[in-house]
């Protein structure tokens, strides 16, 4: 499953999305960021359920019109300083795209990125809700986590 989403994701280095007017770039980040999180590992159930999430989640980007959710924050990008041990800091903007997609009619999040002035780039998708016990239970936040 591993494989066939990396052959999916790298096979384009780029999609246009209609909100942006622009392309959204298709980084080794986003890719990573499907297989860790926090700098851990996702558990392998976590990580195939997000690899077959995600041809969902790249044709929203083609089709997104509107934005549902919208983060700026202040994080810490980068490797320590040799100097003082300090990480640069950067303002990274997260946007979320929510549609109800495939054949099953499930609720996606795809969620991009973009540090500092950079490109806007692939992060993450999910389920819009997460499911506990049976029952969903909806997100408030941590777009940028998950």
């Amino acid at each position: 499953m591993k494989e066939r989403a990396k052959v999916a994701y790298s096979t384009q280095r780029e999609i246009y999305c209609p909100y942006f007017a622009t392309n959204v770039i298709l980084n080794s980040d986003g890719f990573h960021h499907l297989q860790f999180s926090a700098r851990r590992e996702r558990n392998k159930k976590e990580q195939l359920f997000k690899f077959n999430l995600l041809p969902l989640g790249l044709d929203l980007i083609r089709k997104s019109s509107t934005i549902q959710e919208y983060r700026m924050l202040l994080t810490p990008i980068g490797k320590k300083s040799a100097r003082d041990g300090a990480i640069p800091m950067k303002e990274v903007e997260y946007w979320g795209l929510v549609a109800i997609a495939g054949e099953k009619k499930i609720k996606v999040r795809t969620v991009l990125r973009r540090v500092g002035n950079g490109n806007i780039t692939f992060w993450s998708v999910m389920l819009y809700s997460k499911r506990k016990n049976g029952n969903q239970k909806l997100f408030s936040e941590g777009i940028e986590d998950e």
